[in-house]
Parts: C-alpha cells; sequence; structure tokens
C-alpha cells in the first residue's frame, strides 16, 4: 500500500469514526440524564416554587405581524402568578407595530417598546430587559407558543442554585406538513435534544436555545449582555455565561412549539446562519485553550475544531474521488468511495436510526405520538446531512472575511407551513 493510501485510509477511518464516536457518547449521556429525569413527574405536573418572583417574557418581534398576536396570547396564559410579557418591536416593516398596540389595549400584563430602526434579536433582548424589573426574564420567539407550565420547570433551577445563570427549554416542531417540516421533528428530539442532555451529563451545554431560555437579568448584566454583533446571540450569550463562571442547565420539561422552514431555500439560510455562528464564536473563543481555568470548555471547543476538520476532510475526499474517477491515469491507487452507502456506511446508517429510536422514546414523555413520525427519518441523512456539511464548509470562511463588529440584524425567515398533521 503507498503512502497515499495510507492516508486516504487514514482520512476515511476518521470520516467514518468521528461521527460514529460522537453519536454513541450523545446516546449514553441522554440515557443517563433520561434516568434522573424519569424520575421526576410529567411536564403536566410541575413542581411546587418555594416562592413565585416577578418574571418577564421577552418576545422580540420582526415582521411579526401574522404570528405575534398568536405568541402574545400564548405567552399572557402562562400558569405562573406574577409575570408580565415585554413585546419588543425591532423597527419591523410591516404592522406588527399596530397588532402590538392593539393587544396592549386588552391586556394589562403586556408591555411594548418599539425601536425606530431594526437592530438585531440582541438589542431587541437587551432593550427589554432594561424595560423590567423582572429578575428573571424568559426570552422566546416571535413566532414561539409558549408551554403554560414551562416557566415553573426553568425558575426551580434558579431557586436551587444560585450560580444557575440560564435555563434554556425544549423546543418541539409545530409545521409538519411537509417532508422537511416531518423530517425537523425527529431532528429537534435526536440532534438538539440529545445532544443538550449529553453535554449536561458529561460537562457543559454549547448553547441555549434561542426561542426559549430563562436568564438571571443580573448574570446576564455581569456579562454585559447580549453581544449586537454575533449572528447566533444565544450561543455568544451561552459562552459569556460559562466563561464568567455562571452555571447553564437544560430543562427538558419546559415545552415551546416553534415554526421552523420547509423549503430547502429557507432550511439553507438557518443552517448557514447557525454554522457561522457557530465559527463566530470558536474565533472569538479559541483562546480558551490558553487558561488553563477555563478546561471545563475545552471538550466543547474540540469537538467544534474536530467537526470543522470533519467537514472540509469530507469536502476534499469526495473532490479526490471525483478527480479519480473523471481523469484517472496510469498508476493512480486504487480508491474506495468515501460515500456509497456499502459496509461501513450501512453501520452509520444503523446508528443514526437507532439514534433516532432512542431519543423518540425519550421525548414520547412530552409528546405521545412522536414514535409515528419515525418513519421519516431514513430521509435526515440524505437531506440534513448535505445541507449541513455544506453549511460548515461555506460558513468558516464567509465569517472570516465579514470580519467582527458588524451588527447582526434578521431577516423574515422561512416559517414553512401552518397546518399540522
Amino acid at each position: 500500500m503507498t503512502s497515499f493510501q495510507h492516508l486516504w485510509q487514514a482520512a476515511l477511518d476518521f470520516i467514518f469514526y468521528y461521527p460514529l464516536f460522537m453519536s454513541y457518547l450523545w446516546m449514553i449521556g441522554a440515557l443517563i440524564f433520561y434516568w434522573r429525569e424519569r424520575r421526576e413527574p410529567a411536564y403536566s405536573s410541575p413542581p411546587q416554587l418555594t416562592d413565585y418572583p416577578l418574571i418577564a417574557v421577552l418576545v422580540p418581534c420582526f415582521n411579526e405581524s401574522d404570528n405575534a398576536e398568536e405568541t402574545i396570547s400564548h405567552a399572557l396564559k402562562l400558569n405562573y402568578p406574577h409575570f408580565e410579557v415585554v413585546a419588543i418591536n425591532d423597527g419591523s416593516s410591516d404592522n406588527t407595530a399596530d397588532v402590538l398596540n392593539r393587544l396592549t389595549e386588552r391586556h394589562e400584563r403586556l408591555k411594548v417598546v418599539h425601536l425606530a430602526e431594526n437592530q438585531g434579536k440582541a438589542m431587541a433582548l437587551q432593550a427589554g430587559s432594561l424595560l423590567t424589573e423582572a429578575e428573571f426574564l424568559i426570552g422566546i420567539d416571535g413566532d414561539a407558543l409558549l408551554d403554560p407550565h414551562a416557566a415553573q420547570w426553568m425558575i426551580r433551577h434558579f431557586q436551587g442554585d444560585p450560580s444557575v445563570a440560564a435555563v434554556t427549554g425544549n423546543p418541539r416542531i409545530r409545521n409538519r406538513s411537509t417532508l422537511l417540516g416531518r423530517i425537523q421533528v425527529g431532528e429537534f428530539s435526536s440532534i438538539v435534544g440529545m445532544i443538550k442532555r449529553a453535554q449536561r451529563t458529561f460537562g457543559r451545554l454549547f448553547t441555549v436555545s434561542g426561542v426559549i431560555t430563562a436568564f438571571r437579568k443580573s448574570a446576564v448584566h455581569d456579562v454585559g449582555y447580549w453581544s449586537p454583533d454575533m449572528l447566533t446571540e444565544d450561543i455568544d450569550i451561552t459562552w459569556k455565561l460559562h466563561r464568567a463562571g455562571w452555571d447553564v442547565r437544560f430543562e427538558p420539561n419546559a415545552l415551546v412549539w416553534i415554526l421552523m422552514p420547509e423549503t430547502l431555500n429557507g432550511l439553507w439560510k438557518q443552517r448557514l446562519r447557525w454554522a457561522m455562528g457557530g465559527a463566530q464564536v470558536l474565533l472569538k473563543n479559541i483562546d480558551v485553550f490558553l487558561k488553563p481555568k477555563l478546561n471545563f470548555l475545552w471538550p466543547l471547543l474540540i469537538e467544534l475544531c474536530l467537526t470543522l476538520v470533519w467537514s472540509y476532510l469530507m469536502l476534499a475526499m469526495v473532490i479526490i474521488w471525483i478527480l479519480h474517477l473523471i481523469l484517472p491515469y496510469a498508476g493512480f491507487p486504487q480508491l474506495s468511495s468515501p460515500l456509497l452507502p456499502f459496509g461501513t456506511g450501512v453501520l452509520l446508517g444503523a446508528t443514526c436510526l437507532l439514534q433516532f429510536a432512542i431519543s423518540k422514546w425519550m421525548d414520547s414523555r412530552y409528546e405521545s405520538q412522536l414514535a409515528r413520525n419515525y418513519y421519516w427519518m431514513i430521509w435526515y441523512p440524505f437531506v440534513f446531512w448535505l445541507i449541513t456539511v455544506s453549511a460548515s464548509i461555506a460558513a468558516f470562511p464567509k465569517v472570516l472575511l465579514q470580519g467582527s463588529g458588524k451588527r447582526a440584524r434578521w431577516i423574515s425567515p422561512d416559517r414553512g407551513m401552518r397546518k399540522d398533521d
């Protein structure tokens, strides 16, 4: 075997074993978390708190005229005795302002602040947090439907430990009328929910979910609030809190129902933004490797770096393999395909389906009919793996070329179709 073939085989081994190792690590960690989780009552029977401090539900809105009333109405139905809802109209160009003003006339618990220009979600959250006297803030998106019991499940963590700065909840997909929508139902269980459970078991969370997270305002103030130049303010605030010594937790009983993209173009834009946000956080926090006191964050950074290497290595090997097929020449070593689903690829596919099966079994605690969605998960590797890997490859150079300091403003995303199964 030539040296090139040795390198090719080593690269193939890494491409195969890295996702396989991470998948089983996630499953083991998630099952440990679930063993503790299942000893608690169902999410519909939230724990009683020692007291009920004032909380504020922050709802940043940008061009949310179609969703604002439904979102605000659900937030106002929170099963909690002492709360208010703060809606932040972030310079919307549609009639979001009129919708919010009309709602304030009907609901005493609702406050509204209008920003003259679009400043981005980070600045909208900061504006909302400064408008309220509440020490505990629950941030949700402008299209999210908050579960009535979510507040009690999250606030209990703050009361039990003063070092807790944030508690992230459990997003559930509500638009399931297309293949992409159905696949994302499983993705949020198997990828998002399972990874958060595993990360919480073995160490620290990589990120809170921007669509539902409760914050201790004094902790957010301690780290300088949300960064206005980061594309994913949720990842950034998580790392700022970690670096300052605060704890961040995952509460799977705190549910929120969200809309997700159901077109390939909308999905690509979303995943590219997520990948670029991850790249920004990597570049911003790479110095953590030089700080032994922050060694609890090293596993997260190592995983982020290895995932980036894996993506580019996959791209390089696919290009080499295609060139070998198109431009063969005498003496060129025979190369095995890194893509075709034979041999080890079958094991990867089976592991993926096992991961989905375990995750759906765990999350059936919150959605009793979740198992029927399992059929659609066979399509996940063909669609989402390709999009995720492509987004990771495209994101890093875009972030390097973009530089830092530019205000991260948002645009209205693809909300998908609203009809449920």
